[in-house]
C-alpha cells in the first residue's frame, strides 16, 4: 500500500468534511467502544482490569524472550508438518508467496482478513504475476470492489453508510436493489461462496502463534478464516514475528481480552488452533500449509524503546476510543494503520521523515492507553515520538523559533515577568468577543481563551508576606 502519511492535515480536512463518513465512523466506534466497556468489565472493573495486566504480562514476558520463542515455534511448526520461511522485508515475503503460487499451479486465491498483507502490499504482488485474489472478509470484499484499502484495524469498511454499500453491490455485482442488510448479506454469501470453492490457494494472517505447541491461530466472525484455511489445498499464513506467545495459557488470556476489546464478544464466533497440514487418515484440510514470518521493520523497532508497541494484538480499541480518528476516519493516516496505533508504529515502520505529521494527531488525552487490551503506553510514544521529530531536524522552522524563544523566557525572571504583563496587556487590546487573531484564532474558533489573572502569583505571594510581617 503507497504511504501517504505525510498528507495527514490534507487527509484528515477531507474526512472531517465528509458528512456520511463522520456519521458512520461515529457510530460504528462508539457502539464498538461501548460494547468493549460492557464486556471487558462483565465481571466487575477489577476482574476485567486483572485480567487486561495478565494479558499484558503474556505479550511482554513473550517480547523478552522473542528470539528464543521464534525457535522454539519453528520447530514446533516442522515437526507439525508446517513449511516455516522468513521474511526479512515486504518483497521477500511477497516473492515467496508468488514462488509457492507458482509451484502449485495455483490460478485463483481466497484471502482471509490480513493487515500483514495489507501492510506488504500482497494482492498487487499477485496480480502483477496473473493471479485473480478475492478478499473474504466482508468488509475486505466490499472495500477490495470499491478499490480503496480498509480503513479500521477490525471493521474495514466502518466508514461506508448502508445505502453507499449498496450502490457498490448494485454497481459492481449486478445485485437487486435492496435497503435490507440481511438481502446484502445473503447476496455477497452466495457470491463469495463460489470463490471458496474454487479457490486454489487460501491466504491468511495469523492472530498468534503458540510457541510450546507450534500452532497458528486465527479469530473470526464470518468462518471466512476456516474457510480459506481449510477449503483449497494449498494455505499460507503471513504472521508478524510479534505474534508468538508462550504458552497455551497465555493464548487463552489473549484471545480473550482481544474479542473483548475489538467486538464485544467474550469470544469470537470462530476461534481456531491450526496444528499442520491433513494428515493421512484425515479426509479433509489442505495439503500443503506455509507459515511466513515476517519482520518488515520489527527487529528494528525491537532494539528500541519503542519494543512494546510490539505487543499491540490488531484489536481496533485505540481506533475506537480516539476523538481523532472519530473525526477524520482511518484513511486520514495515509498508510495501513490508522488511529494511535497507527500515529505511533507507521512512523516505525516506514521512517519518521515519512509519516512526521502522525506523532502530532492525538490530542493526547489517554484513551488509547485506558483501552489497550495489553495497556500499552501510546501516549508516552507519541511524546517521544515529537521528540525524535525534533532531534531530527524535522520541525517547522517557526515552532523551532517560538519554543527557542520560549525556552529565554522560562529561564530569566525578568523576561518572566516581562512576558507575563504583556500577555494580560495583549489579552484585553487584542481578543474581541473572547477571539483571538490570526492563527491564534485557530484556538478560540472552539473553544474559550482562558484569562489570566489579574495578579501573577509572585505579586500575591510577595503582598502576602508583607500584610503577615506588618
Amino acid at each position: 500500500m503507497q504511504n501517504n502519511a505525510n498528507s495527514f492535515v490534507a487527509l484528515a480536512d477531507i474526512g472531517i468534511h465528509d458528512p456520511d463518513q463522520r456519521q458512520a465512523v461515529a457510530v460504528g466506534t462508539i457502539r464498538a467502544y461501548d460494547k468493549r466497556r460492557a464486556a471487558m468489565f462483565a465481571d466487575g472493573h477489577e476482574h476485567g482490569e486483572a485480567l487486561r495486566q495478565q494479558a499484558a504480562e503474556a505479550k511482554r514476558r513473550a517480547l523478552r524472550c522473542l528470539p528464543e520463542l521464534l525457535e522454539q515455534a519453528e520447530a514446533n511448526m516442522i515437526a507439525n508438518g508446517f513449511t516455516v520461511l522468513w521474511a526479512r522485508d515486504a518483497d521477500e515475503a511477497n516473492r515467496h508467496v508468488v514462488e509457492i503460487a507458482q509451484r502449485h499451479g495455483v490460478k485463483t486465491v481466497a484471502k482471509g482478513k490480513s493487515m500483514a498483507t495489507e501492510e506488504i502490499a500482497l494482492n498487487h504482488a499477485l496480480e502483477a504475476v496473473g493471479l485473480h485474489i478475492t478478499e473474504t472478509d466482508l468488509g475486505e470484499f466490499i472495500i477490495q470492489l470499491n478499490h480503496e484499502p480498509p480503513s479500521h484495524i477490525v471493521a474495514p469498511v466502518i466508514h461506508k453508510t448502508k445505502p453507499q454499500i449498496r450502490d457498490i453491490f448494485v454497481r459492481e455485482l449486478g445485485m437487486p436493489p435492496t435497503d435490507d442488510a440481511g438481502e446484502m448479506v445473503a447476496f455477497a454469501r452466495r457470491v463469495l461462496r463460489e470463490k471458496f470453492l474454487n479457490a486454489d490457494l487460501g491466504v491468511t494472517g495469523g492472530n498468534f502463534i503458540i510457541a510450546e505447541t507450534g500452532s497458528l491461530c486465527l479469530v473470526t466472525n464470518e468462518g471466512n478464516g476456516r474457510l480459506c484455511s481449510t477449503m483449497p489445498d494449498v494455505h499460507v499464513a503471513v504472521v508478524g514475528i510479534e505474534k508468538i506467545v508462550e504458552t497455551v495459557e497465555d493464548y487463552a488470556t489473549l484471545t480473550q481480552v482481544l474479542s473483548r476489546s475489538g467486538t464485544g464478544q467474550n469470544l469470537t464466533v470462530y476461534t481456531n488452533i491450526l496444528n499442520g497440514p491433513r494428515r493421512a487418515d484425515e479426509a479433509d484440510g489442505p495439503s500443503h500449509v506455509y507459515v511466513i514470518l515476517l519482520d518488515n521493520g520489527r527487529s528494528d523497532i525491537y532494539a528500541t524503546d519503542y519494543a512494546e508497541v510490539l505487543a499491540c494484538v490488531r484489536c481496533g480499541a485505540c481506533q475506537n476510543a480516539c476523538p481523532v480518528y472519530r473525526s477524520t476516519g482511518g484513511h486520514a493516516y495515509g498508510w495501513v494503520y490508522g488511529g494511535p496505533i497507527g500515529a505511533v508504529l507507521t512512523p516505525l515502520l516506514v521512517g519518521l521523515e515519512n509519516a512526521s505529521p502522525l506523532p502530532h494527531a492525538s490530542s493526547l488525552c489517554g484513551a488509547c492507553k485506558e483501552v489497550c487490551p495489553v495497556d500499552i503506553d501510546l501516549p508516552r510514544m507519541l511524546i517521544d515520538l515529537r521528540r525524535d521529530l525534533v532531534r531530527q531536524g524535522h520541525a517547522p522552522r517557526a515552532w523551532k523559533l517560538g519554543m527557542k524563544a520560549w525556552a529565554v523566557g522560562m529561564r530569566s525572571p525578568r523576561f518572566y515577568r516581562w512576558g507575563g504583563l504583556a500577555a494580560r496587556l495583549g489579552r484585553n487590546k487584542i481578543a474581541r468577543g473572547n477571539q483571538l487573531p490570526g492563527l491564534l484564532g485557530n484556538w478560540t474558533r472552539h473553544r474559550d481563551f482562558p484569562p489570566f489573572a489579574e495578579k501573577p502569583f509572585r505579586q500575591l505571594w510577595a503582598e502576602r508576606q508583607k500584610a503577615q510581617s506588618s
